[in-house]
């Protein structure tokens, strides 16, 4: 006997649901990031005022980044490296732009898509204040198929603190 079942639709999709779950843990990891980063910098900026406030700091060999822990800052062979993530996942590599001015380092990403049924305007911008001395040219970057762009630049000798 053939017994036909009636089938509801629902508007929801399962695709989607694990799609947002996903998508909701990866914001959180990046607003966590974020956050760090600003902390990074808000930590570097006391410690710059500190730095040029005290009269004694550039002649007692003070360490700018002395005591400052974060997990921007990793280990390398030859040092350490400030070590960046953004993640700009939304836009083709083509229409993101890095850059530095002054000891910024600046991330710009601009979308824009129209059709006769639709216009889509995405832009992205964030700024990260470089620790003093940081070169400019010696910065890499890295762009993953997932769309986490990478930034790292070593950490020039005198930010670092000394061997004890």
């Amino acid at each position: 006997m053939d017994r036909r079942l009636n089938i509801k639709l629902s508007d929801s999709s399962v695709l989607d649901t694990e799609y947002s779950s996903i998508r909701e843990k990866f914001d959180s990891e990046m607003r966590r990031m974020e956050d760090e980063m600003s902390s990074f910098r808000n930590q570097l900026m006391r410690r710059q005022e500190d730095f040029f406030k005290s009269p004694t700091s550039a002649s007692s060999g003070g360490n700018l980044l002395e005591g400052i822990s974060s997990p921007l800052i990793q280990d390398s062979g030859d040092g350490k490296n400030l070590k960046l993530r953004f993640d700009v996942s939304q836009y083709a590599p083509e229409e993101i732009v890095l850059k530095t001015v002054d000891n910024k380092l600046l991330v710009h990403a601009k979308h824009e898509e129209k059709s006769e049924t639709k216009s889509v305007y995405r832009e992205y911008n964030r700024e990260f204040l470089l620790p003093p001395g940081v070169n400019p040219e010696l910065i890499r970057s890295s762009l993953s198929k997932d769309g986490v762009l990478t930034v790292e630049a070593p950490l020039p000798q005198a930010a670092l603190p000394a061997p004890k």
